[in-house]
């Protein structure tokens, strides 16, 4: 982060915290957001996720993996609708590839309005949700138009076994993540990071308005009764009985649109 110039703080959460940055090189705005994973906060284990052009333009999203090699944490405290089916079974885990599932509902969320797994019908009911993730039950609506190659790529994300779910460098390497990628966020880093002269950057201001426009609701689709930054105690509901009747296929339901 020697590279990155920290400007402001932009919220926080039980992830961490979000700032805004600037790169030093070419003087460009970015979101980032720190999340720390462990018993509860493990101060060694550090994530980030960019959201590329200042926050308007969500369909780059920057992935940076853990300098910790093997992170095996058991908590299962966070945010429902974010956690990953191996989390909520309360056995060891591979911190870095429930992040994946984790980064993907932010994606969905980022791309549809609202949460993969949360019931519509019924967004305050914790345990239905526990529920859809475990049987990764989740749709697109039809008024939201996705291309193919999106599409798939939440398909290897929302992935029941984390043995067959996409990685980070799979990630990186997918058609959709690679599409109008800038050169400098390319592989090898060789890109050129000059500022083009006729690029148009925004302003603290103006990234800070379209924070804050972010926070209000719109007349639009919403987001459900869970908010972005909340958590809970997941160990406060007993999901033991609710897992054991749940098949964990790893199938998905996905009204795709050809």
């Amino acid at each position: 982060m020697e590279r990155y110039e920290i400007l402001k703080d932009i919220g926080s959460g039980n992830f961490g915290v979000a700032k805004l940055v600037r790169d030093k090189r070419t003087g460009e705005l970015y979101a980032v957001k720190y999340i720390e994973r462990g018993p509860k906060i493990d101060e060694h284990v550090q994530r980030e996720i960019m959201n590329h052009r200042s926050l308007k333009h969500p369909n780059i999203i920057k992935f940076k993996e853990s300098s910790v090699l093997h992170s095996q944490p058991k908590s299962t405290v966070g945010t429902p609708a974010y956690i990953a089916p191996e989390v909520l079974s309360k056995k060891e885990y591979d911190g870095k590839i429930a992040d994946v599932w984790s980064c993907g509902v932010t994606l969905y969320v980022m791309l549809v309005g609202a949460y993969p797994f949360e019931d519509p019908q019924d967004p305050r009911n914790f345990r239905k949700t526990i529920q859809r993730i475990l049987s990764v039950h989740y749709s697109i609506p039809d008024y939201v138009r996705l291309s193919k190659d999106c599409r798939h790529l939440l398909s290897r994300i929302f992935v029941a076994d984390p043995e067959k779910r996409i990685t980070i460098p799979e990630i990186k390497q997918h058609p959709w993540f690679l599409k109008n990628l800038p050169k400098e966020f390319m592989g090898g880093g060789g890109g050129n990071l000059e500022k083009e002269e006729d690029e148009q950057f925004q302003s603290i201001e103006e990234v800070l308005s379209i924070i804050q426009e972010a926070r209000e609701p719109g007349e639009g689709p919403k987001i459900g009764s869970q908010l972005l930054g909340g958590s809970m105690e997941l160990d406060d509901l007993d999901t033991d009985a609710d897992i054991d009747d749940i098949e964990t296929s790893g199938d998905f339901v996905c009204a795709l649109q050809v």
